[in-house]
């Protein structure tokens, strides 16, 4: 579940990722007592459902027969960090998975990623810089990391560390190519023992950005960036 909202007095428009058809866009009908199926309060930000459906592919608003909690993640709507993380994380999907067809790895991994974040106690604050850098593999511009050397640059077109700048501007120098390929080797496991600054933490997290948009045209400037730059303050 990446977006909802409301279309009319009656019917909501509801963007998903699935795992079956990849992206669709669903319009339905609100209900109009408490007895109705599709409740309002089933479509939060990256939520996992279980749906009905008959996918017509020459419709552009497919409708919904049915929708229930897949797994529930109480969690990322009631922890207040969490929840930052998780609306983030939707918007940033929103825009990343748009025209993006069925993968089944996708899916999985962006289901799995948030259940890691459900559960998760402790340890949270590198998580949103993984689950970005790791997605790349999924769309097709993760960079080999095999290619990198101390004291190389890292080509944000070419999606690769080399040894001479390119000629365009959309390079990271040294230190901070250093930096990048430390976090590509996070996992949810390990994040917790790289530890950044909360400067290193939100460069990392524009770069990750910049990174997409040269690699996905028109991707926006996202809206809840700020709040997110704003946490761990003072966290190691």
């Amino acid at each position: 579940m990446l977006h909802a909202f409301k279309y009319g007095e009656t019917r909501m428009i509801i963007d998903m990722y699935t795992r079956v058809f990849g992206r669709l866009s669903f319009v339905i009908q609100l209900p109009k007592t408490q007895k109705g199926k599709l409740k309002k309060q089933l479509f939060q930000p990256l939520t996992l459902l279980s749906i009905e459906t008959d996918v017509r592919q020459r419709l552009q608003l497919q409708k919904l027969r049915n929708a229930t909690i897949m797994t529930p993640m109480p969690s990322l709507q009631t922890d207040p960090t969490k929840l930052s993380i998780a609306l983030f994380l939707a918007e940033f999907l929103y825009h990343a998975l748009k025209g993006e067809q069925q993968n089944e790895l996708l899916f999985d991994y962006v289901a799995s990623s948030l259940q890691w974040l459900d559960g998760a106690d402790e340890h949270i604050a590198n998580f949103h810089l993984v689950f970005l850098m790791r997605l790349a593999r999924f769309l097709g511009f993760y960079p080999n990391l095999d290619d990198y050397t101390q004291g190389c640059y890292f080509d944000l077109r070419a999606s690769e560390f080399c040894q001479q700048p390119p000629i365009h501007r959309d390079v990271l120098l040294p230190e901070e190519a250093e930096k990048v390929q430390l976090m590509m080797r996070m996992d949810y496991a390990t994040m917790h023992v790289f530890r950044l600054t909360h400067h290193d933490r939100n460069r990392l997290l524009e770069i990750a950005l910049a990174y997409y948009r040269i690699h996905l045209p028109a991707f926006p400037e996202l809206r809840s960036l700020g709040v997110l730059q704003e946490m761990w303050e003072g966290y190691m």
